[in-house]
């Protein structure tokens, strides 16, 4: 091809990619103003729609807390504002914002000559460029693209709105501070009141934020905040915001009073929150149920759930009261204990150490170890701590967080920690929640229903009701409560004791629930087997895997005495099953979910019902006979045991009718205390309500004291707790089942059908259909029937004794003797039994 017929070729081609260049820029440029054309709507200043908190409501509807995480901002309208705060922003971020059209070329290149160089030269982007980065681009990312989305859309924002609605947007949008967007969330969250009343030096300081909100944090680096604002102020002097004597007296005013030792939290645990506990264990629900796009911090659902705030509010009372008094009374026990220590042991510990040279147990030295250390972490540690923030040396901090965890350590050791649970016994909803002494930062474990606790005889009921299915036990079944020794499967020996450390001889099985005795317990177990308690006490826990199964439940006889581990939830949902006619019960704390608009998105409870529904009888757990006689066994610890004193035998719970008549509702518990006394718990129940309460440590090895087991910690609070929340509420029972139980009238001593010489009394006991006495009681007979059965076996015996004078022994001397044996035992045994 000739030259000029190259070189028209190439204009050619250089005039189509023109064209084509063209087209594309053309179209760029309509979407680019089609996008932007509707602005207004998009992001209309007056119709600003950021992020909205989700709602938590409880039953009545009354808001508990919101959700908000990592965007918790209060919109605020820029001439509220002080001008002091405007001035504060415009210095730092954009001294030509009231200028510009959007960008500052010289802003662009003092930050790519900073780039180049590498040195910090501030940052490019003018107000109206970072409102449109966090608006229409993603800031973390570095690149020039991200760059020239933020100047596209800088454009159209000073094109559709005024500057001063721009640095209103600005103002509210921004983020400053762990989980705090907008200033005047902002200033309630380091300072604690609105920004509307913000001092001179506090909005330098809000100011800073925006560059760093983690390096200018004043909490966690005073002295970086300190000496940055103070720059920002220099920087108002030389632009006439302020006077030199405005600045030093604000910023003097603030740091001269600044608290060293605050420490930073997220928002989120600066909320206002009115059970802490429900909500966070609502939280976690939530991020089970919510996925895909949904957002629980964003999204602003309203969540409807089972919580009752006039409820909770009486059991954070009554908890804070009682968790006072444990903790007193736990603190007064370890006093008497140590000195106790110090006055008999520590001498003679001390004597042995210097006898045989064992610095080891030279105990003067290890307890002044133990007073130092004491020392370090309550009054050296803090006052370290805070001169390292206010000197700013790093490595000390180091060092006082490690004596933090020390003191954390010793903390979890000896502070008493609490639960408490209520549920709805025909629902499972969850009407109150305490998952410790105080929720924040360091303490979410929710105790109520994340605790692995060890119930100790608070868990002897579910057993009791294994038993009774067996048929081989009844309510009126005679043990004897004494010593015995048992063998465990692997070849080892138990040998039990009672709490009390007596014998009780022989009673009725109602009555050792009722006492909580140990050696009945054991032996129940013994007798139905490891297999059918596990396999019962797993179905009313609601543990279904073979493997937590496995894991829960050990094969030795300690099981009978509550050595496993559960949750409060866990025991409380079993108990509830007992009043809820053996039918399943699932603890639920959420009804349903709607989003911003009003629509609801899930009903996790009317999913639950249909469920339950579909289940048919396989609903119930236990038969409603089953659960019907140990609500009596339950009651009769309330009218004859461990909770007698408390409740006044039941009658605690006598409540009016709005019509003014009396009534008492019917309650049943049980208490529980572990090994050393280290936990305390009462479960009980009426027909409305199962509450669970706890008390103990989260770390093992220490002791609520001899005074503190279950009755007289955690009883006396669900005793005053229960007869609370049941005001105004109308007369229930139980409901008994129309046929398979047996009501029949039985010895108090025997359990057998009474004679009229049994002088102990009659109770009243239940039976399941076919397993009530068949045979007279034969522990009481009448004297005479005594005398005439001894004189019988006595004329026998003495015809084997004649003509035995040598024997030493006359008939008269053995005679009188038996009769003497016949009277000293009353009414203990047959006359049989004595001459044998």
């Amino acid at each position: 091809m000739s030259q000029p017929g190259k070189l028209h070729a190439l204009t050619r081609v250089l005039a189509i990619l023109a064209v084509i260049a063209a087209l594309v820029l053309g179209i760029s440029v309509g979407v680019g103003i089609a996008v932007t054309r509707n602005i207004a709507s998009v992001e209309n200043f007056s119709e600003f729609n950021p992020a909205l908190p989700t709602k938590i409501l409880d039953i009545k509807g009354r808001l508990i807390t919101e959700f908000f995480a990592d965007e918790k901002r209060e919109m605020v309208a820029l001439k509220e504002l002080p001008q002091h705060l405007v001035d504060a922003i415009i210095t730092r971020e954009d001294q030509d914002f009231w200028k510009h059209r959007g960008f500052s070329i010289l802003g662009i290149f003092r930050a790519a000559w900073g780039v180049i160089t590498h040195k910090s030269l501030g940052g490019g982007s003018t107000i109206t460029q970072q409102l449109a980065g966090d608006l229409y681009a993603d800031r973390k990312e570095i690149s020039l693209r991200r760059k020239v989305v933020e100047l596209w859309w800088a454009l159209q924002l000073e094109r559709r709105f005024t500057k001063q609605e721009i640095l209103e947007m600005y103002l509210n949008r921004m983020i400053m501070g762990p989980g705090v967007y907008g200033v005047e969330a902002a200033s309630k969250f380091y300072f604690g009141h609105s920004a509307r009343e913000i001092t001179l030096a506090e909005s330098v300081i809000l100011v800073i934020q925006l560059s760093s909100p983690t390096k200018y944090n004043p909490f966690r680096n005073p002295n970086n905040a300190r000496a940055r604002s103070h720059e920002v102020l220099d920087q108002m002097i030389k632009l006439g915001y302020c006077t030199r004597k405005q600045a030093d007296e604000s910023f003097d005013a603030y740091w001269d009073n600044y608290d060293y030792t605050r420490v930073a939290t997220g928002a989120f645990f600066s909320r206002e929150d009115k059970s802490p506990w429900f909500s966070e264990h609502v939280r976690r629900e939530l991020e089970g149920m919510l996925y895909g796009s949904l957002d629980l911090y964003k999204d602003g659902f309203t969540v409807y759930t089972t919580l009752d705030l006039d409820k909770q509010n009486v059991a954070d009372r009554l908890m804070a009261q009682t968790l006072d008094r444990v903790n007193k009374e736990f603190q007064a026990s370890s006093s008497l204990r140590f000195a106790e220590a110090d006055r008999t042991w520590v001498p003679l510990v001390e004597l042995i150490g210097l006898s045989f040279n064992l610095n080891e147990l030279f105990v003067s030295q290890s307890k002044v170890r133990s007073k130092a250390m004491s020392a370090f972490r309550g009054r050296i540690n803090p006052t370290v701590d805070a001169m390292s923030l206010l000197f700013d040396i790093p490595d000390l901090k180091v060092t006082t967080k490690a004596g933090y965890d020390a003191e954390k350590t010793e903390i979890e050791k000896a502070t008493v920690e609490c639960a408490l649970i209520t549920i709805e016994n025909d629902t499972g909803r969850i009407v109150s929640m305490i998952g410790g002494s105080r929720y924040d930062a360091s303490n979410q474990l929710i105790r109520a229903t994340q605790a692995k606790l060890m119930p100790g005889s608070a868990f002897k009921p579910l057993m009791y009701s294994a038993a009774l299915d067996t048929r081989k036990f009844t309510e009126g079944t005679m043990i004897v409560d004494g010593p015995v020794v048992f063998p465990n499967e692997d070849g080892t020996t138990y040998v039990p004791l009672n709490y009390s450390g007596k014998w009780n001889g022989q009673l009725l099985m109602w009555k050792a629930l009722a006492l909580s005795l140990n050696i009945p317990s054991i032996k129940i177990l013994d007798a139905i087997g490891f297999d059918a308690t596990i396999t019962r006490s797993a179905s009313l826990l609601g543990i279904t895997d073979p493997a937590q199964i496995r894991a829960t439940f050990p094969r030795y006889y300690p099981l009978a005495l509550g050595v496993i581990s559960i949750s409060p939830m866990q025991l409380a949902r079993a108990f509830s099953i007992f009043s809820n006619s053996g039918k399943e019960v699932t603890p639920i704390s959420i009804i349903s979910i709607e989003d911003r608009n009003g629509r609801i998105l899930l009903e996790p409870e009317k999913s639950l019902r249909v469920e339950q529904k579909r289940k048919g009888t396989a609903i119930q757990v236990i038969s409603p006979q089953t659960a019907y006689l140990m609500v009596d066994m339950l009651k009769r610890v309330i009218s004859a045991g461990t909770l007698f004193r408390l409740t006044q035998g039941g009658k605690l719970f006598t409540y009016k009718t709005k019509d003014g008549k009396d009534f008492t509702l019917p309650s049943c518990g049980k208490t529980g205390t572990t090994q050393n006394w280290a936990d305390a718990w009462t479960v009980g129940f009426t027909p409305y309500m199962t509450t669970a309460i706890w008390f103990g440590f989260d770390r093992a090895g220490n002791s609520l004291g001899i005074s503190q087991y279950g009755e007289a910690t955690a009883g006396v609070l669900w005793a005053s707790y229960m007869y609370e929340i049941h005001k105004g509420l109308e007369p229930r029972d139980f409901s008994r089942p129309q046929a398979g139980i047996v009501s029949v009238n039985v010895c108090k001593k025997s359990g057998l059908i009474p004679t009229e010489f049994c002088n102990e009394g009659v109770d009243s006991l239940l039976f399941l259909e076919g397993t009530a006495p068949t045979s007279y009681c034969d522990l009481h007979q009448s004297k005479s029937a005594i005398d005439s059965e001894l004189q019988s076996q006595l004329e026998d015996r003495a015809s084997a004794y004649s003509g035995a004078a040598d024997s030493g022994l006359s008939i008269d001397s053995e005679l009188e003797e038996m009769l003497k044996q016949a009277e000293a035992a009353g009414n203990e045994g047959t006359p049989t039994e004595l001459l044998e």
